[in-house]
Order: C-alpha cells, then sequence, then structure tokens
C-alpha cells in the first residue's frame, strides 16, 4: 500500500468543525473534474473514486472525501488505502467512534503499515475513552510494548496533550512503577502538578527528575517557574541560569528570567533576557507584553506602547477560527 502525506491528519476532532480548507487551485479543481468523470464512467475507471477521494481529501472537502472512500470500498473491499483514509476523513469529520473500525482493519491486515494510521486510531480510542486500547495503538506506533512503561508514558503525553491531566497522572504512575528511574515520568507528574497550580507537590517531582535526569534543560526551566511563583526568586534565577546554560536555543527560560527580574524590581535585566526571547521568537505575544511591561518600568513609554501593540496584535491574529466542515 502506498504511504499517504496526510495532511492535517492530526487536527481535533471538533463534531463537525476544522479549520476552512485553502482554495482549490485551478489544476487541481481540473483535475477533480477529471477524477469526477472517471468515477462517473460505468464500470468507473479502476481506482478513480479512491484517487477522487484523495483529492476531496487533500483540498478539505472532507464530506465529498468520504463519500468517494465509501464507493472506492463498495467498488473494491480490498482497497486498504482506502479504507485507512475513510477512518482518517471520519477522525477530521469529528466522528471518532466511526473511524476506529476502518482504522482497526488497517492495523489487522498490515499492522506496521503506517504509523499515522496508528496515531490516529490512538487518538480516536482516546476520544471513546478506550485508554488500554489507546496505549496500545500508540505502542505500535513506536514500536514498544504495549504494557511497558515507555507505553505508559507515551499515553501519558497523549493525554496531558488532550487536557487530560489526571489520566496522563496515572500512566506517569503507572511507568515509574514499571521502572522507577525511568526519565520524564516525574517531569510529567510535576507538569500536572503544575497544571493544577499545586506548586508543592510539582517542585517534589521536578526535583526527582532532575536527580534522575539531570541533563535535561527543560527541568530547570519549570522549576525555575516553581520557584517564582512561590517567590523565592533567588532559586529561580539559579534554575534559570542552568536552563539556559544548557540550551540557548529555547524561549523558555528567557521569558522566564524575565519574568523573575521584574518581580525583582530590575526591568533593566529583564529587558535584557525578554529582547533576546523576543529576538528568538518574533511570534511570541507573551515576550512581547513582558518587554512591555519592562519599557514602562525603565520609564520608556512608546517603547512600552510598540511592544504592547505588537503583543496585542499576535494575540488576535493567533486565534483559531473555525468554519463548517465543506
Amino acid at each position: 500500500m502506498q504511504k499517504l502525506l496526510l495532511i492535517f491528519a492530526f487536527l481535533p476532532a471538533c463534531l463537525g468543525l476544522a479549520q476552512s480548507a485553502p482554495p482549490a487551485s485551478a489544476a487541481s479543481q481540473a483535475s477533480i473534474a477529471a477524477l469526477q468523470q472517471q468515477a462517473a464512467q460505468q464500470p468507473p475507471v479502476k481506482g478513480a473514486s479512491r484517487q477522487l477521494g484523495i483529492a476531496y481529501y487533500r483540498s478539505g472537502k472532507l464530506i465529498d472525501a468520504e463519500r468517494a472512500f465509501t464507493a472506492a470500498m463498495a467498488q473494491d473491499p480490498g482497497d486498504l488505502e482506502s479504507v485507512q483514509m475513510r477512518g482518517l476523513t471520519l477522525y477530521r469529520l469529528g466522528q471518532p467512534a466511526a473511524a476506529i473500525p476502518y482504522l482497526e482493519r488497517v492495523r489487522q491486515w498490515m499492522p506496521d503499515a503506517n504509523a499515522d494510521a496508528n496515531h490516529v486510531l490512538g487518538l480516536a480510542y482516546m476520544n471513546a475513552r478506550r485508554y488500554d486500547d489507546a496505549r496500545g495503538a500508540f505502542a505500535a506506533q513506536y514500536g514498544v510494548g504495549a504494557d511497558s512503561a515507555a507505553a505508559h508514558l507515551l499515553t501519558g503525553g497523549m493525554l496531558l496533550d488532550a487536557n487530560l491531566p489526571e489520566l496522563a497522572a496515572q500512566d506517569a504512575q503507572k511507568a515509574l512503577e514499571i521502572a522507577p528511574n525511568l526519565p520524564l515520568a516525574h517531569f510529567m507528574l510535576g507538569e500536572v502538578y503544575l497544571y493544577k497550580s499545586d506548586v508543592a507537590h510539582a517542585l517534589e517531582q521536578f526535583e526527582q527528575e532532575r536527580a534522575v535526569n539531570p541533563g535535561y534543560p527543560a527541568v530547570y526551566d519549570r522549576l525555575g517557574d516553581v520557584y517564582t511563583r512561590m517567590g523565592e526568586y533567588q532559586k529561580a534565577q539559579e534554575s534559570l541560569t542552568r536552563a539556559i546554560s544548557l540550551d540557548v536555543s529555547s524561549t523558555g527560560p528567557f521569558i522566564q528570567m524575565g519574568k523573575v527580574f521584574l518581580r525583582r524590581g530590575d526591568p533593566e535585566s529583564a529587558a535584557m533576557y525578554l529582547q533576546h526571547a523576543v529576538k528568538m521568537d518574533p511570534g511570541n505575544y507573551i515576550s512581547h507584553t513582558l518587554l512591555g511591561q519592562a519599557y514602562r518600568g525603565m520609564g520608556k513609554e512608546d517603547d512600552a506602547k510598540r511592544e504592547l501593540d505588537a503583543a496585542s496584535q499576535i494575540h488576535s491574529s493567533s486565534q483559531l477560527k473555525l468554519q463548517p466542515v465543506q
């Protein structure tokens, strides 16, 4: 089976909503028209319905794509590519439960054929609250045992991304029961506690992560965040300095350091770190907001207004606009 470039396959199932599709080019419209004619012939040209579905899928016409893949499967029940694409299309249409049987068939027939299908199957299982099955799908995607510590940690990460922190914590705990020194498991638990603003337990977990994974820059970034929330600015500064020393490519520690210096009443030092963060990532509205506050603290009102206006514009333009699926 030819593996496809699965554009937008991992968008959340939004109950019938999706990002608006880009306008179809004249060439793609002509291609769709030609495929429609081939699919409408009696008998249809072999493979035309499948190719029409793919063209619809790539142009964001998901309802038409699902119909085309349905027709392709009726013409050839063994057309595995159409089975897979129908499952992916149903997932994008906000019908994860309906997508599961088709994605399961792909995995049954060709277990290692397409990691993308395993990933979407795992997400569909999560939507259906079949969390053990989701772990099995993610484990297959990454080639680890379904009951391994790695599989639980992978699933925990997916659950955390899906805004299911309590379930993520359960998988992280299970991973630690299997492998007590597994890197990133304590980090995940710390993230969950930080999400719940439980800074005491977050600190405990991040310190345990630091003990088993001392070269991981992000743990010092999170420790800096925790210490900042606790008002222990010297400890925050020390942790963030370690984060920056280990990884100068991440904006997070520079932003956090700017925040620490603002809290300490030192806008000049804050501006130095925040200017660097803005240079690294001009599209981050938080950096612009904090830099505007630093400039205001320095009495540079024109600079402050420029940064705060930039932050407002970036934040406004980044809001996701949803439209009904075509």
